[in-house]
């Protein structure tokens, strides 16, 4: 009995060690390794902000540049000055514009050079001169900028960008724009010009106290409060304690970081304002020597967009429009913010992971069977690269609004939330009334959902009931060329899908498809298979049912061939009819075999874009559309990038449904007794 009581003690004693040892180990480390996640994905974050801050500086100074030129090289034009004071005009810009290197101006008429300051152009005084062979580029680049100018204006929408900013080196740029006379493009003038670098301090110290601290804390409390270290029933009072602190950590981090970008984006705005007023102030002065009437108006239209459209965020007398500059700053915080709370999330999760012990767990399974992991390593890098990443990139593109005009713009710019699934799942628009009857809009997502849920439904009924009859047929005792008959019969599902799709489509071509062709030998009449709503859908099934059903048959085959004989044997023993065996014996040892092939089935059929792309091509008027080739056509023949993405989610959506309930119902896992 004492020896057993020692036992007992020593035992809660080393459970006690054990637990006081495991409250560094493994909760100082969860929060440890969840703050340098977070706050490693937060600094790349701010990091890219404040170089996209300081990129957009750049380029707005040389584009402020450029489009001030361009408004005194047009009222030049206005004025019909003489080659020889736009000449003048374009050296004392370059004068009076810190970092200017060079200037071009390019009437599109006769493309003729009418100025130019760059040391590989001609003397000033052979200018103006037509462009020779080699400047062929600066000529295609300003009907390039004269063609997108135009465009926009006939389409009413801004698609094509009027600017040209490239980039030269580390702190060169060269921009291109257009300057109009008399509301058209006349021609372009270029500028090339270096850039102060914005100064940007380091994050270090402050990224270093917010991994450092948070796991010193933790350290403290578990020596400090002993019913955080106790055992047993403190596992989740650990972990919300360690939640709390690696929170708070990251909260004054975060602030720290948003402020510090919304600080440096208000300064940047403030020292362009400033640099605005001493341009134009400049700018009146060369004009005036010049003789050019410069038009003076209160609106400050030399700082624009790549559209040349005014960004109102330094007003024409060279002051700071604070109301449009705190939009901007608060713009970037916010959507900072939800990036920060992306990286709380995800430090979160890995703190929990390794704060309530799976880390180590995983650990010990990983050494334990490092060899099986290391073999499935690549398959798995590959699931990474090829399917998680895009997947993922494609469900953050269903929450913006990107279209083939937008594209090149950052997915901040375009975040337009749930709007995409609203415009979506909301639109109940599926038919009207009219006085000549029904109306169907085969646009709207659930006609092309109900169209879906009919094609894979008849589709899967079609290739179970033929793959069964078949693999029973095939399962008969004693028949005779057996063989044979399997490689016939797996024929259509060996030949490639898509050459079987454009051999049915030719067969169901209503003047010279063998099916009209067979029809008319009867005393028929030509079928437009095409034309119709329900002709159209059956080209697509019996298409799709040819090729379905050698594989449910080989999938049941299989199945009939693992039913042991005995069990037949017995039931007719019994005097159980061939009806009653098919029921009681067949059908439920084929159900794990079956209800699998019926998902896979299900996924496929609802998914088959070849067949409906290739055959019906979704006619009559997108009539038999499924979702995945609608939003194929989203994607790629309206340019609705982000509504497909969100489609296409919504299409992942319902099959993961579908799939968890279809084996949750039918239970088709579990072992069968």
């Amino acid at each position: 009995m004492t020896e057993r009581t020692l036992s007992d003690a020593d035992h809660v004693a080393a459970g006690a060690t054990a637990a006081r040892r495991i409250w560094p180990d493994r909760v100082v480390r969860g929060v440890l390794l969840g703050s340098v996640l977070a706050v490693a994905l937060s600094v790349w974050f701010f990091g890219q902000a404040e170089r996209e801050i300081a990129q957009d500086y750049y380029e707005r100074q040389v584009v402020t540049s450029a489009m001030g030129l361009a408004e005194i090289v047009a009222d030049a034009e206005r004025q019909e000055l003489p080659a020889e004071s736009l000449a003048e005009i374009a050296s004392a810009w370059t004068a009076i514009e810190p970092g200017a290197e060079g200037v071009r101006v390019l009437r599109l008429s006769g493309a003729s050079l009418r100025a130019s300051t760059e040391e590989g152009d001609a003397a000033e005084t052979s200018l103006p001169r037509r462009l020779n062979r080699d400047e062929k580029w600066f000529y295609d680049l300003a009907q390039e900028i004269r063609t997108a100018v135009e465009t926009n204006r006939d389409e009413g929408v801004f698609r094509k960008a009027h600017v040209d900013v490239e980039r030269l080196g580390a702190t060169g740029y060269r921009v291109t724009l257009p300057y109009f006379v008399d509301d058209s493009v006349s021609g372009v003038v270029q500028v090339r010009r270096s850039v102060t670098t914005v100064p940007r301090g380091s994050m270090t110290i402050a990224a270093t106290l917010a991994i450092v601290l948070p796991a010193l804390v933790m350290l403290g409390l578990g020596w400090l409060v002993p019913v955080l270290r106790a055992p047993g029933g403190s596992r989740w009072g650990q972990a919300l304690a360690a939640i709390a602190v690696f929170s708070l950590g990251f909260y004054f981090f975060g602030q720290y970081g948003l402020d510090r970008a919304g600080t440096l984006e208000l300064e940047l705005n403030q020292s362009l304002a400033a640099e605005y007023q001493s341009l134009r102030d400049s700018a009146r002065v060369l004009a005036s020597d010049a003789g050019v009437n410069l038009i003076e108006n209160g609106d400050n239209l030399w700082d624009v967009d790549d559209y040349q459209r005014p960004l109102a965020l330094v007003r024409g007398s060279g002051e700071l429009d604070s109301e449009a500059t705190d939009r901007q700053v608060e713009a970037r915080r916010g959507f900072l913010g939800n990036a920060m709370r992306g990286n709380w999330v995800s430090g979160l999760v890995l703190l929990l992971f390794i704060g309530l012990g799976y880390g180590q767990r995983v650990w010990r399974t990983v050494v334990e069977h490092r060899d099986a992991y290391l073999y499935v390593t690549p398959a798995m890098l590959g699931m990474l690269l090829l399917v998680m990443f895009p997947f993922a990139y494609g469900v953050a593109l269903s929450f913006t609004d990107m279209t083939l005009f937008n594209e090149n713009l950052p997915l901040r710019d375009l975040w337009v939330g749930l709007k995409n699934y609203v415009d979506i799942l909301g639109d109940f628009n599926v038919a009207r009334r009219t006085e000549e009857g029904w109306i169907f809009n085969y646009k709207n997502f659930y006609w092309t959902f109900y169209i879906t849920i009919c094609w894979t439904v008849f589709n899967v009924l079609i290739g179970v009931s033929i793959g069964l009859v078949l693999a029973l047929a095939l399962n008969t005792k004693g028949l005779r060329g057996k063989s044979i008959y399997r490689i016939l019969l797996i024929l259509p599902w060996a030949v490639p899908n898509y050459i079987t799709a454009l051999t049915w489509r030719g067969m169901f071509h209503q003047q010279f498809g063998v099916i009209n062709q067979a029809i008319q030998m009867f005393g028929g009449e030509p079928v437009a298979w095409f034309d119709g709503v329900f002709p159209s859908f059956i080209t697509g099934l019996a298409t799709n049912g040819w090729l379905s059903f050698p594989f449910m048959m080989v999938v049941i085959l299989g199945g009939l061939q693992s039913i042991s004989a005995d069990m037949y044997e017995a039931a007719r023993v019994e005097g159980a009819t061939r009806w009653q065996q098919f029921r009681h014996i067949t059908l439920p040892l084929l159900k794990p075999t079956l209800i699998p092939a019926i998902i896979i089935s299900v996924v496929w059929t609802f998914n088959m874009f070849n067949i409906i792309f290739l055959v019906s091509g979704g006619e009559p008027g997108g009539a038999n559309e499924i979702l995945i080739t609608q939003a194929y056509k989203l994607a790629f023949e309206q340019y609705r990038y982000a509504y497909a993405a969100a489609y296409s989610v919504v299409i992942f959506l319902i099959l993961l449904t579908y799939g968890v309930f279809q084996n949750k119902m039918s239970k088709a896992t579990e072992n069968v007794a």
